[in-house]
C-alpha cells in the first residue's frame, strides 16, 4: 500500500473518532435536556387557586435545589403576559446531534459500503444502491410518521403508538432483507433521529416562534401549537432508548446477525418503550413496577432465545488428530479470510488499523483469540465484516473443530487458550 493509500484511511479513522465523540456530545445535552423538560412537565403542582400565581397565568411550578442552589421553574397556561428580553430555544442540541450523526453515517458506512451495508448473502447490491436504501429509509420515516401524526389516528396515542412501532418493525424486516443487519439496525436508528429531530426543525420550534410573534405583534398565542409541540416531544421521548441502544448496536453482533434481527430488534425497542414509561408515570407520582418487569423480562427472554449453542467438549477423536497439521488450515484460514483487516497494516480499503485492535496475524494472537474467533466466525457468523472475503461454511466448521478440539496449535496440545 502506497502512502497515499494509507493516510486516507488513517485520516477517516480520526474523522471517526472526533465526529463519533462530538456526536456523542451533543447527544447527551439532547437527550438530557429533552429528559429534563419531560420529567419536569409531569412534576410540576399547580399553584393554589387564586393565588399570584394562578392570577399570572401560571399552569404549574416546582422547586428544586441543585448544585448548592435553589431553583424555581414555572410554567405558563399558554404564554407570560409579557415576552421576556430574553429567551433560550432548545433546538442546537437536537440539530448538532443529527447533523454529527450523519456525517458519521457517511464516513462510516457510505464511504465504505461495499464493507459495511452489503451482504451478499443477503442481496448482491452497488455501493449506491445500498446507499440509496439508506437515504430512502429517512425520508419514508419521516414522511409516514408524519402523515400518522397529521391524521385522525395522531389524536389516540395508544393506537398511534401500536402503529409507529409497527411501521418501525416491518420496516426492520424490510432493512435486513435488504442491507447487512449492522447496516440494517444503524438504518432504523438513522430513522427515528430523523424523525425525532424533524420534530424539533419542523413542529416544535416553528410553533414556538409562531407564538413568540404573535406576543411580539400583541396578540394571544394559539395554544395549539404548544399541544403539538408538546406531542412531538413527548414522541421523541418515547423514541429515546430504542435510538440509544440502536447506536451502540454495532458491536453486539449476537443480535443484528441473528437470523430473525428485526424480531430481535422489536423485543429491545419494546423493552426500551416500557422501562421509559415506567419513568414517566413515576414522575407523575404513580410507580407501576410491571412495565419496567415486563422490560426486563422481555430482554432476559430474549437473552435466552438467542443464546449460540455452548460449544462441543473436546472430543474423543480429537485425541488421534496432528494438532500441528490442523492449526496450519486454520491460520491459513485466517491469512486468507481474516488477516485483510485483523493485521497491523490492514490491506483491506478503507481499513486504517486493526477493528477492535483484534490482530490474526500470527499463531500467538490466533491462539489468544481463539475463543472470540470461534464466536464471531462460527457461532455468530458475523465476520468476515459482510463476508468480504468469502469465507465458507466448509472453512467455518474447520475453525470450529479446531476450537471445539481443544484450539491447539500443534505446541500447546492439551491446553485451552
Amino acid at each position: 500500500m502506497d502512502v497515499f493509500g494509507y493516510l486516507v484511511p488513517y485520516g477517516l479513522e480520526w474523522l471517526n473518532l472526533l465526529v463519533r465523540w462530538l456526536h456523542i456530545i451533543t447527544g447527551i445535552a439532547w437527550i438530557g435536556a429533552s429528559f429534563y423538560f419531560v420529567w419536569l412537565d409531569n412534576t410540576i403542582r399547580p399553584p393554589a387557586p387564586g393565588s399570584d400565581l394562578a392570577k399570572k397565568g401560571v399552569a404549574g411550578e416546582l422547586w428544586a435545589v441543585h448544585g448548592g442552589g435553589f431553583y424555581n421553574p414555572q410554567k405558563y397556561l399558554v404564554a407570560p403576559n409579557e415576552l421576556p428580553k430574553e429567551l433560550h430555544w432548545f433546538k442546537w442540541e437536537a440539530y448538532s446531534t443529527w447533523l454529527s450523526g450523519f456525517a458519521l453515517l457517511v464516513i462510516v458506512y457510505y464511504l465504505n459500503a461495499q464493507a459495511m451495508m452489503v451482504d451478499r448473502s443477503v442481496l448482491e447490491l452497488t455501493s449506491w444502491q445500498a446507499v440509496g436504501i439508506g437515504l430512502g429509509s429517512l425520508v419514508v420515516g419521516w414522511l409516514v410518521y408524519d402523515l400518522l401524526c397529521k391524521s385522525p389516528l395522531g389524536k389516540h396515542d395508544l393506537a398511534f403508538g401500536v402503529t409507529i412501532f409497527a411501521f418501525l418493525v416491518a420496516s426492520s424486516y424490510v432493512l435486513t432483507h435488504l442491507l447487512s443487519g449492522r447496516a440494517a439496525y444503524l438504518h432504523i436508528g438513522a430513522m427515528i433521529g430523523t424523525i425525532m429531530v424533524a420534530n424539533v426543525a419542523h413542529v416544535i420550534i416553528p410553533g414556538q416562534r409562531k407564538m413568540v410573534n404573535a406576543m411580539m405583534a400583541g396578540q394571544q398565542p394559539d395554544p395549539a401549537y404548544g399541544i403539538k409541540a408538546k406531542q412531538r416531544s413527548v414522541h421523541n421521548n418515547y423514541f429515546t432508548l430504542p435510538v440509544l441502544f440502536l447506536m451502540i448496536s454495532n458491536h453486539y453482533a449476537m443480535t443484528y446477525n441473528h437470523r430473525h434481527a428485526w424480531a430481535v430488534l422489536a423485543a429491545v425497542m419494546a423493552a426500551g418503550v416500557l422501562i421509559r414509561h415506567f419513568f414517566n408515570l413515576r414522575h407523575k407520582g404513580r410507580i407501576e413496577w410491571k412495565y419496567p418487569a415486563a422490560g426486563v423480562a422481555l430482554l432476559g427472554l430474549l437473552a435466552v432465545l438467542i443464546a449460540p449453542k455452548a460449544p462441543l467438549a473436546p472430543m474423543a477423536s480429537q485425541r488421534g488428530v496432528d494438532h500441528a497439521a490442523q492449526f496450519t488450515q486454520v491460520r491459513a484460514i485466517m491469512d486468507q479470510r481474516c488477516v485483510g483487516c485483523h493485521a497491523a497494516q490492514p490491506t483491506q480499503p478503507g481499513f486504517a488499523t486493526a477493528p477492535a485492535g483484534v490482530l490474526l496475524d500470527s499463531p500467538q494472537h490466533i491462539a489468544q483469540h481463539a475463543a472470540r474467533i470461534y464466536q464471531q466466525t462460527v457461532q455468530l457468523k458475523a465476520m468476515p465484516l459482510a463476508n468480504l472475503t468469502h469465507m465458507t461454511d466448509a472453512e467455518r466448521a474447520q475453525v470450529g473443530a479446531w476450537f471445539e478440539g481443544g484450539a491447539n496449535t500443534g505446541t500447546n496440545a492439551g491446553k485451552n487458550p
